[in-house]
């Protein structure tokens, strides 16, 4: 467990390294994935109607919704990895 969190934390680092911006559709996914494993299923009510980032944000955490918090870890390494090939570290 130590070990998936450390890579964990790495990874949050490294995805602030990349080279270019990746599409949003992929950065609604690494928020999703942090978010479900670091505080598990979502906890807060959907923001307002004009909230538009912050709704967004908020339908993808929800879709990850049931996934423990080591699983959501692990797809956050494997899929921050694949940013890192496509969009250069």
């Amino acid at each position: 467990m130590a070990d998936l969190k450390a890579n964990f934390d790495k990874a949050a680092a490294d995805v602030k390294q990349l080279k270019a911006k990746p599409s949003d559709e992929e950065m609604l996914l690494v928020y999703a994935l942090f978010k479900q494993g670091n505080v598990g299923d979502v906890n807060t009510s959907c923001p307002g109607m004009f909230d538009f980032t912050g709704k967004a944000k908020w339908y993808a955490w929800e879709k990850q919704k049931g996934k423990s918090n080591d699983d959501a870890m692990n797809e956050y390494v494997k899929l921050v990895e694949q940013l890192k090939e496509k969009y250069g570290f």
